[in-house]
């Protein structure tokens, strides 16, 4: 039986559980999506965390409610759970289908129908539009505020999601942690970091070099 992350969604807030779906790898289609989003040379630049929480400062909050902005203005958009951090954002994307959607093709699209964007381009929206508000509130036009690639990885089952929940919950108690925390090296390429972050999710452990260097900080 395939799994539907919409229905289950909302089955959840009912009965407290979830399931997920995934029809193939266009990311135009429905499914579920966990990204994140690092800010311009890792700077922290939303808050701090204290005691295990995060505090948003006036720029976390624009992120955290421009990420809520983005299922407001498109309609085939449902969003989980997600997290600001000092320095970056993860959260899950899911894509609906939905009754006046266009999924592209040579014809164009009736005035009434919606062409659903690939996740890149919501993500993009997500990006430009915080950024935008961001540079007015510290009077910055222009500064770069996000680093222009995200990393994302496709939701597959529900086992799956429910460790990317959880690791996006336990996000702010493992910030010491953290791959993005300053106090940590550069991981190299947008895909070795993807591959970092699910293993970390998969086995729950810390790379060997970054306990190393948490030990070494200790000593």
């Amino acid at each position: 039986m395939k799994f539907d992350p919409i229905k289950h969604i909302e089955f959840e807030e009912l009965h407290g559980r979830r399931s997920i779906r995934l029809k193939g790898y266009d990311r135009t289609q429905p499914g579920a999506y966990f990204i994140t989003v690092v800010t311009w040379q890792r700077e922290n630049l939303f808050g701090d965390v204290v005691k295990g929480e995060m505090q948003l400062n006036a720029a976390g909050q624009i992120v955290a409610d421009t990420w809520m902005w983005v299922q407001n203005h498109y309609p085939y958009i449902k969003l989980d759970e997600f997290v600001v951090m000092p320095n970056h954002l993860h959260g899950i994307i899911c894509i609906e289908d939905h009754p006046n959607v266009c999924r592209g093709g040579p014809r164009p699209a009736p005035a009434n129908n919606l062409k659903i964007k690939p996740l890149g381009q919501l993500v993009g929206a997500l990006k430009m539009v915080s950024a935008k508000r961001i540079n007015l509130l510290r009077d910055a036009a222009g500064i770069p505020v996000w680093q222009r690639d995200f990393y994302d990885h496709i939701i597959r089952d529900e086992n799956e999601w429910s460790r990317i929940r959880q690791y996006i919950l336990d996000n702010p108690l493992n910030w010491a942690e953290d791959d993005e925390n300053p106090i940590h090296n550069n991981f190299g390429t947008a895909e070795e970091y993807k591959t970092l972050v699910m293993e970390t999710i998969k086995t729950r452990k810390l790379p060997e070099d970054v306990r190393k260097y948490l030990q070494d900080l200790e000593d």
